[in-house]
Formats: C-alpha cells, structure tokens, sequence
C-alpha cells in the first residue's frame, strides 16, 4: 500500500475480504514482478553487451547469434526449452513461502541467505514495497517491449520496420501534420485501401476549400465589404440588400439558386477526377497554391488542407450560433426563444458555469416549476448548513445541562453525528416533526414578491435585521448576499452527505479509518 493511491483494487479483488485470497493473489504478484524485472533486464542488457563464448556447444550456438527480443526464441535449442522449463518447475516446488509472508521463501536478497537479514523492520518494509512496485513497473515494461517488439520486429520499437501496417501506406501524405501525426481515430485507413483513402482526401479538400469561401463569406460582409449595384436586376435586388448569414438564403431569387446549382454541377463534371489523375487528388489547374520547390509546395498543400479543416469546424460553428440567435456573430442577447433565457439572470446563476442544468430540468421554460425547486434548494441549503454546524460545533464544545431532565439525559451524554439519533427519546423526535411540520405549513408558506426562499421574516427570522425589513437596501449588496447563501447551501448540501457517508462507515463524524474494521479491505 503506496501514495498516492494507497490501498487500490479498482476491480474489487478483495472484496470477499477473504485473506487467504489476497495472500495467494499477492504471492503471484511478486513472482510475475521478479521474472518481469529479470525479462526486463534481459531485453535491454544485450543491446549493449553480450557474454562471449557458446551458448550451446553442442549445437554450435554462439551468446552473439542470439537475436535481441522475441526472435531469440527461435533459436533456443529444444534441450533448452526442457532447461528452462525444469529450472522453474524445480524453484515452484522447492522453495516454499514463510506463512503469512508472500513471495518471502527463506533465502534472502537474490536467494542468498547471507545477504537475507534486513533487521530495521522500517528499512525491511520500505525494501519490500519497492520490490512490489519494481515488479510492477516492470510487468508493464515487458508487455510494452513484448508488444512492440511483435508489432515492428525490433525490440525497441522501430516504426520504420512495421512495414505491414496499413497505417504506413498513408503516413507520408499530405495532412499528415505534427501534432498528432497521422490521425484516423474511426479507423477508416485500417483496411490500408488506397483506392478509398484517395476518395476521402478529395472530399476533405472539396469541402475545405467550399468552408473556406464560406467563412470568408460570413466575415466580409460584416466589417461592411459589400458589392456596389445589384445582384439580381431583374429581382431590383442590390447586394446590399442582402443580409449576413443564414438569411440570405431568403432572399436569393429562383433563378439564382438554379445558377448556383448549375455551376456546382459544371465544376463537379467538367474535368475527368478518376482515380489517378490530378483532378482525383484535387488540382483542377488554379495554380493558386505553386511553387518550384517541392519542399514549399508540400507545405502550401499541408497548410491548405489544415485550413480548410479550421474552416469546417468553423462554418458549422457559425451556422450554428446563426440559427440559435439568428445573427451570424450569434450575440446570446438575440437568443429570445430560448427557454433557458428566463432564468440566466436569476439569483444562483455564478461564475464559473452561470446558468447550469446538465440535467435540462429547467428546459421547458416553465417559471412555476423552476420556482417550486428553487425553494426546495434553498430550504434544503439552510437546513444542511445548520446540519453542517451541528456536526462540527459538538466537538469543540456542548451545552451544559440536561437535555431531557424527565429522562435524565445530559447533552454531554449525546455523542456526536449519526450515534446521536439512538439518544433522542420519542417525545424528541415528536417535538422535531412538529416543529419541522409548523414552520413548514404555518409560519414560512407564502414567498414575498414570488421570490423563493423569502418569507419575509428577514435574516434568521429577525425581522429587524432581515433581507425584507431595509437592513440591505443596496440591490448589488443584497444579491450578492443571496447568491452567497445559495452557494454556502449547495456546499453544505455535499458536505453533510458526505459526513453521513463516514459516519455511517466509520462510526464516527469525522471519519477515522481506524474504526472502521468491519471493512473487507482492512
């Protein structure tokens, strides 16, 4: 058990709480940790050296003829592979473990008894977890090198030797582009077709240079670059007439969306773009993007199709904000039909989120319902931060006296947290839901100027000091004083579920994990 995670069995192994489980689980563990750190050992340590000499005289084996990685199995002789195999079945059966001490077999550091005996049990133990954690670093170590040495041949990994992979058809193309290098996450080039993968790129750069225009289409206009005279003569319809945006698209006439057809069908169909050709990989002849360096060239094409990517992510982005706000710069103000609008200047909306519902609970605009679980929040923030207080005050200090003088109950006598509940005695509890019942159907039942959560009994209920009675006449002061007992509400609401949640595991308000035994982790 090692920070930062401490005790950590995300799949719940131990949960059985069964020891003999754990101990045999754990000796497995150290056995698979000890042969990684020596396979481990043993992939990197011939990069660099080699024993001289035969491995097998017999078979005329030379130490140096054995390829580094996986392919060096291949070359053990059959006789030994049947070494091998009895060496580690001779350890399994020989050597058994202390009880209660897994992977501890009597033999000291690398088996030699003489070096065995780490006295100081701080030093033992801290020696101990760093095996552990080696063994587990190194487990994850040699299946990373077992990987990549079966995916390229190399036992470092070489990507230049993983010819088969139908990735490297396509990783020196143009758009292949650092950061990310060669990016298919939908695994659409796994079949490594060619055929295909030209077909898409010449899309990508249709629909890039289309987005392109289109951006540009959307900004120009703004900044009050408009052509001079008209757009459609016969309509008496003038380029400035014509609005930014989505809403152009009204005010184009019949014949003019007929033009705008025709033309995409003339670019799409006047020049031959099957596979092979320079059309296919989309240069139709505009010579716009040339240069007589290769190395520029590839650049510009690089740039153009990471541009032409920006550009539709940001087309659709624009559309977007358009439809949502009917303005193409998408200003939230013009966002009237949204049903969130009548809430995002309510109290409680703060930074960093402003209005936040993930769940949509407010989606149907509806002013009552929103209201009705605004009240229900704040009355369940007040009632958790008294909860909060009442957990932490009796800790420090308690009331002096009897409680319950009929009962003879002390209030030093009511432990703190949830062990309090046992000490309360019915009539308690019958006093609790009267007053709880009371105040909720009595004193606090109408809200003061539809404003949830106000009673108008002012601050604690002194009326003297209250939000309602002037005591805070500045507007800004007094929001930010509701806003304030909303957040400290929604804080207190998580804190007290999160005492109930120790207490109830710990037996104690505050959580100490040394109480908690009856855990199967323990």
């Amino acid at each position: 058990m090692q920070a930062p995670t401490g005790f950590w069995d995300p799949l719940g192994y131990t949960n059985d709480g069964s020891a003999e489980n754990f101990q045999r689980r754990r000796s497995t563990e150290i056995k698979h940790g000890r042969v990684s750190m020596y396979a481990t050992i043993g992939y990197i340590l011939p990069e660099y050296v080699r024993f001289p000499g035969l491995l097998s005289p017999s078979s005329g084996l030379k130490f140096t003829d054995v390829p580094n990685g996986l392919a060096a199995l291949s070359k053990v002789p059959a006789a030994g592979w049947v070494q091998i195999f009895l060496f580690i079945a001779t350890y399994e059966v020989t050597y058994t473990e202390k009880p209660g001490e897994p992977g501890n077999y009597g033999k000291g550091w690398l088996g030699a008894g003489i070096f065995g005996g780490v006295s100081d049990p701080a030093k033992r133990t801290r020696a101990l977890n760093s095996e552990i954690a080696n063994g587990r670093l190194a487990m994850m170590a040699i299946i990373g090198m077992f990987y990549q040495d079966g995916l390229t041949g190399s036992a470092w990994g070489d990507w230049a030797s993983y010819a088969d992979s139908p990735l490297r058809a396509f990783e020196n193309e143009l758009g292949v582009q650092a950061p990310v290098g060669f990016w298919d996450p939908l695994g659409y080039t796994a079949d490594g077709d060619e055929v295909a993968f030209k077909r898409r790129r010449q899309t990508e750069l249709k629909h890039g240079r289309i987005s392109m225009l289109a951006t540009m289409g959307y900004i120009t206009p703004e900044l009050g670059f408009k052509w001079s005279g008209y757009l459609s003569p016969s309509s008496g319809l003038k380029f400035a007439d014509v609005p930014n945006g989505l809403k152009a698209i009204s005010t184009v006439p019949a014949l003019g969306w007929a033009q705008i057809i025709a033309y995409m069908a003339f670019c799409e169909v006047s020049q031959d773009q099957s596979p092979g050709t320079n059309a296919a990989e989309g240069d139709f002849g505009w010579k716009v993007l040339t240069s007589d360096d290769p190395e520029a060239l590839k650049r510009k094409l690089s740039a153009e199709i990471a541009n032409g990517r920006l550009a539709m992510m940001a087309i659709i982005g624009m559309f977007f904000q358009d439809g949502l706000t009917g303005s193409a710069w998408g200003d939230w103000a013009n966002y009237a039909d949204s049903p969130l609008r009548a809430f995002e200047s309510e109290t409680g909306v703060q930074p960093p989120v402003g209005f936040w519902d993930p769940l949509g609970l407010s989606s149907d605009g509806s002013a009552f319902n929103f209201a009705r679980r605004r009240e229900v929040e704040l009355k369940h923030g007040r009632v958790s931060m008294f909860a909060t207080i009442g957990y932490m005050v009796p800790e420090y200090s308690k009331l002096p006296g009897f409680l319950s003088p009929s009962y003879g109950i002390e209030f030093a006598d009511v432990p703190n947290g949830l062990g309090a509940l046992s000490k309360v005695p019915a009539l308690g509890w019958l006093q609790i839901v009267l007053l709880a019942g009371v105040t909720e159907v009595q004193i606090y039942k109408d809200t003061v100027n539809g404003e949830p959560g106000n009673y108008g009994a002012g601050f604690l209920g002194c009326k003297s000091v209250g939000l309602n009675s002037g005591g805070w006449t500045d507007p800004e002061v007094r929001k930010s004083k509701l806003n304030a007992e909303l957040a400290n509400g929604r804080l207190a609401m998580m804190a007290i579920i999160g005492m109930f949640f120790q207490d109830g595991l710990t037996g104690s308000a505050w959580g100490d994990w040394a109480n908690y035994s009856d855990s199967p982790l323990r």
